[in-house]
């Protein structure tokens, strides 16, 4: 039995400006909101923000790295903590150092900010929270990676106003492109 959420290829809310990927594999979405993000700065777009990669083309949690979409910064995304270890190993230091890419780009004003992701530590209050809502109260549009399984705490963090995404680069191009139009009315 197939549980995906149905989510419209397009959607567009008059004065929303953040949507989120809704997936139930982060290995796709991450690629996808990557990849997204590098072909608008190849068009000549203002993207700034974060982006998950993997050091050299590594994967697991010891290779998850944050990189910074304006300067190419790269910030470890998780800690060793230890085999043993049952604790959130999510480097809180490295978000916070991380986190000064999301609040310069307040200041840039770019065409979209990239977060890579609203998941447990945001549902939670934390993460990058505070930045999302920075850019979001400046109607900055923000595009950010969203799991099922937080999808009702992002909509409560949204006030059911963001637009959920397919994982799709068409549902990505449609929003992105139905921003650009509203920016232009």
């Amino acid at each position: 039995m197939n549980n995906a959420i149905a989510i419209p290829i397009a959607s567009t809310v008059q004065g929303v400006n953040v949507a989120a990927i809704v997936h139930a594999d982060h290995s796709i979405a991450d690629s996808l909101l990557a990849d997204f993000a590098f072909s608008l700065q190849r068009s000549g777009r203002r993207v700034r923000g974060l982006v998950q990669r993997f050091r050299g083309g590594a994967s697991g949690k010891k290779a998850a790295l944050l990189l910074d979409l304006g300067d190419g910064t790269t910030y470890p995304l998780f800690q060793n903590l230890g085999s043993g270890s049952v604790s959130c190993s999510v480097d809180e230091n490295s978000l916070a150092a991380a986190s000064v890419v999301l609040r310069r780009a307040l200041g840039e004003k770019p065409d979209l900010v990239i977060v890579n992701r609203f998941g447990p530590l945001e549902a939670a209050g934390g993460g990058f929270v505070t930045e999302m809502l920075a850019l979001m109260s400046e109607g900055i549009p923000v595009l950010t990676v969203v799991a099922e399984s937080c999808l009702a705490e992002w909509r409560d963090f949204t006030g059911d106003c963001g637009v959920p995404l397919a994982s799709t680069p068409e549902a990505l191009e449609n929003w992105f492109a139905g921003m650009c139009d509203k920016a232009r009315k």
